[in-house]
């Protein structure tokens, strides 16, 4: 009892006296080898010739087991550890959001470097990648299925202003898949219910929900507002019109699309010399050829394996990390646990893209 008096009484004064650190630290580490000096066993006790299995500890007025006061020691150390690197996190992130935040952003608060320690402790990302999160505004076609996991991952990601655009309203049937949404939130539409999920996930976030259709008529106001378009929907007319849209504005696109237990991803940025869409499907398919989920079904976690790369994709454009489907098409055969990565090229004759490089 009294070792941890003597514990209590060092902290206590160094409170009310304002000692520095170092000082009372130093006293906190004396005073702990202190009791382990007056609790050890005394090995004069060991009988000649004997052995030390019943050597007791040596009588002390400060009481305890030098066992106890070591791994006292020892929590000690890993909590001092934990703190210390955690600091050196602040640190790093203090370090690279040294820059002045973009026109609009708002700086990140303690909250919000506690919530995102785990990016800025990666090297790809860091401070600088995290800034450019909060400052990136992203716009998702599609509340459903890929714009389930999509708009979850960017919520919990830190982009700074996140618009979904869609439709539809929350059905039974969605349920299956479309994690974002809720039992409670059925006959609520979907960019609604999908704010109060990322809000809830979120709070610093920005979300923008437009609860109609992607026409010819929107389109382009829509897109120019933002940075990075995800394309998540089922029907192949908004698909080609969110491309043309995109390369109209020289908006990179990450475009995701699966029936039953296939997927596929890729990023198109012909601005930079890439393909667009039109230049890998020039041709609408057949709607027997690639049936909807709601007639050919689909299996329940592929549109978050899909839309989690989706996410991915967009986190390593925004940073700057790694390197991005551009220039590639992602395959993944769920049924068979497969994925096949395949180039693809820009077509010179696209009637979409061709002679829009930047």
């Amino acid at each position: 009892m009294i070792g941890l008096l003597g514990f209590v009484a060092i902290w206590g004064a160094a409170r009310f006296l304002a000692v520095p650190r170092w000082l009372y630290w130093t006293l906190t580490i004396q005073w702990w080898i202190i009791l382990i000096v007056m609790t050890w066993p005394r090995w004069s006790d060991v009988p000649e010739g004997g052995t030390t299995e019943k050597l007791t500890a040596h009588p002390s007025i400060v009481g305890g087991d030098p066992r106890g006061w070591l791994a006292l020691g020892f929590l000690a150390a890993v909590v001092l550890a934990y703190r210390k690197a955690l600091q050196r996190v602040r640190a790093k992130a203090a370090a690279g959001l040294a820059d002045p935040v973009p026109q609009g952003t708002p700086a990140f608060r303690e909250a919000e470097l506690d919530r995102y320690a785990r990016h800025i402790l990666l090297r790809e990302i860091g401070g600088p990648g995290q800034k450019r999160l909060k400052a990136t505004r992203v716009l998702v076609v599609g509340a459903g299925g890929l714009g389930s996991p999509v708009l979850l991952y960017l919520a919990g990601a830190g982009v700074g202003i996140i618009g979904v655009i869609d439709a539809d309203v929350v059905e039974n049937t969605n349920l299956q898949r479309q994690v974002i949404h809720t039992d409670q939130r059925i006959g609520m539409p979907k960019v609604f219910s999908a704010e109060i999920a990322m809000r809830a996930l979120n709070p610093f976030i920005e979300v923008r929900p437009y609860n109609r259709a992607l026409t010819e008529a929107n389109a382009a106001d829509l897109v120019a507002d933002y940075d990075l378009v995800l394309d998540g929907t089922d029907d192949f007319d908004t698909r080609y019109l969110v491309n043309r849209t995109c390369v109209a504005a020289g908006v990179p696109l990450i475009s995701g699309a699966l029936t039953q237990w296939e997927g596929q991803v890729s990023l198109f940025d012909p601005a930079k010399g890439g393909p667009c869409y039109a230049c890998v499907f020039p041709v609408k398919p057949a709607a027997e050829l690639v049936p909807s989920c709601a007639v050919a079904g689909v299996a329940a976690p592929l549109p978050g394996i899909i839309g989690g790369v989706m996410a991915m994709e967009a986190v390593k454009w925004i940073t700057g990390a790694g390197q991005t489907l551009a220039g590639r098409l992602m395959i993944h055969d769920a049924l068979y646990a497969e994925t096949r990565v395949i180039g693809v090229k820009r077509r010179q004759d696209c009637a979409v893209c061709g002679g829009r490089q930047g």
